[in-house]
Formats: C-alpha cells, structure tokens, sequence
C-alpha cells in the first residue's frame, strides 16, 4: 500500500446497531456523514449506508457468514483500515450491533496501534439488547433475574459438562451469539445438567428489523415443540425465566416472511485496498 500523503487520517470504530436505522446513536451519525471511506459489515442495516453515509464516502463491503467461503479475510479488513488512513481519509469502521461484543475489533485495534494509526471507539445498541427489547423481553426482570450473560455456542461440544452445569443451574439469563444452528444440541447439554421447567427459550430472528420473528417454548417442551426449526440469520437465542414474558410483552408482531433482511454475500464483490 502505497502512502500518498504525509498526514495520517483516523479509524473510528462505530456500532450500527442491530437492524433498525433508527437505533443509530448521535455520535455514529455525526461520523457517518463526516466519513471519507465507510468499511462496513454484512450486518448492517443497507438503509444507514444509504441514507447517512455522504453521497461521495467510498463504501467497502467487507462482509462475513459462518461457513461461508466469501467471508472477506480479517488480514484483509485490517489492511483496508491501515491503507485508507496513511492516505489521510477518515475512516469508519461500521460493525453490526455493538463494536465489541462477539467481534474482531481486538485484531484492528492492534494493526492500527502497531502502524501509529489515530482511532476512536463509538459504541453501539448490541443485539442481546436490542433482540430482548423488540422482543418484550426485560433481561434483569424484577424476581426473574439479577444478571446476565453474553454467551456462544458456536460449537456446543467444545465445552465439558461442568460448564454446561453451571448455566443449567444458574439464574442469570442466558443470551447467546451464533448459536442458532446448534440450539438442540446446546439445549440437550442443558436438558442433561438438570435445567429447571420454568426456564424458557426464546429464539429472535433478524432482531429489531420489519422481518423479526420470535419463537419461544419452555426448555423442556422444545425437543418437541420445536426441535429441528432452522432459523434465519442473524438469530439471537435468550434461555432463562425472563424469556417466558415475551408472550406477555410482546408489542411487535411476527414478520411472516423468511426473506433476509441483511444482503447476502457475493462472490463478486469487488474490494478496494487503496
């Protein structure tokens, strides 16, 4: 990469939120219209690209899904942050949900600080939250639960029984990233360490956008009542007693479409480095 100017321009890592536009902070938006080049996950919401980026920002999609062979490489994205900003542009770097939660903001933090690269951190509306508020789900519910935990499951059987036993018996409320794919696997392990029959699941798919769907069934009635169900992605799993009030709570109805919210991966994207 070639540098063409003597300044140094500034990544600002920014959260989109979760889906919907609106649950843009302030600060995201003052950078977003401010931004010479927008470096932006799969997971974000096509209409703040279109409606705050300026018209002139250069848009770079840098999308990822599991098991997905188009995935851009983090190699990738990390030279794309060093590139544009030893050209003097200002920078954002646009991650779905929160910047932190359950994302590789470690390896871009530590590219940019080896390369003496300006940046700052705006975080954003994370999808456990955002899931459980448009799923009329209180997450520390009063006499439900007075914590709560980020989980994946990404892979269920990483993991030994003594953890699964723990979450089994805990009162905290579970929400777990990645983890809709093996959700009868995870539920299985839980069912095996003794998880009580007031703890209920809840699975919110494309939270927070005109396509949410939630499904939600006693931990026990699931194998049952739900076993086998795929989800469409992004899908965000809460396993606790709060899960429960969804059916009392819930103010946004059920999308009935199993169109994707979120623009899929393309074989032909095309990414500019400098």
């Amino acid at each position: 990469m070639r540098q063409t100017s003597n300044h140094i321009g500034k990544v600002v890592f920014v959260g989109a939120g979760p889906g919907d536009p609106e649950l843009l902070t302030l600060k995201a938006l003052r950078w977003l219209k401010r931004a010479d080049v927008v470096v932006a996950d799969r997971l974000v919401s096509p209409d703040i690209l279109r409606d705050y980026a300026r018209t002139d920002a250069l848009i770079v999609p840098v999308g990822k899904q599991s098991r997905h062979s188009d995935s851009t490489p983090q190699s990738i994205i990390n030279g794309l942050l060093v590139g544009h900003a030893m050209q003097g542009k200002l920078v954002v770097r646009l991650k779905g949900g929160d910047i932190s939660i359950f994302s590789n903001i470690l390896d871009e933090l530590q590219t940019l600080t080896a390369h003496a690269v300006p940046y700052e951190l705006v975080p954003g509306v994370t999808a456990g939250l955002g899931a459980a508020a448009y799923a009329g789900i209180p997450l520390t519910a009063r006499g439900y639960s007075a914590a709560v935990r980020f989980l994946t499951g990404y892979n269920p059987d990483t993991t030994g029984a003594d953890w699964y036993r723990d979450l089994a018996q805990t009162t905290d409320t579970l929400v777990w990233y990645m983890s809709s794919a093996p959700l009868d696997q995870l539920i299985a392990n839980l069912l095996r360490e003794g998880i009580p029959e007031d703890r209920w699941v809840a699975v919110i798919e494309q939270a927070t956008t005109p396509l949410q769907r939630v499904t939600a069934w006693p931990v026990h009635a699931w194998p049952a009542a739900a076993g086998g169900s795929r989800f469409v992605s992004p899908a965000l799993v809460i396993i606790g007693r709060v899960a429960a009030l969804h059916a009392d709570f819930r103010w946004l109805t059920n999308g009935t479409s199993d169109e994707a919210y979120f623009p899929k991966l393309s074989s032909a994207k095309t990414i500019a480095l400098c």
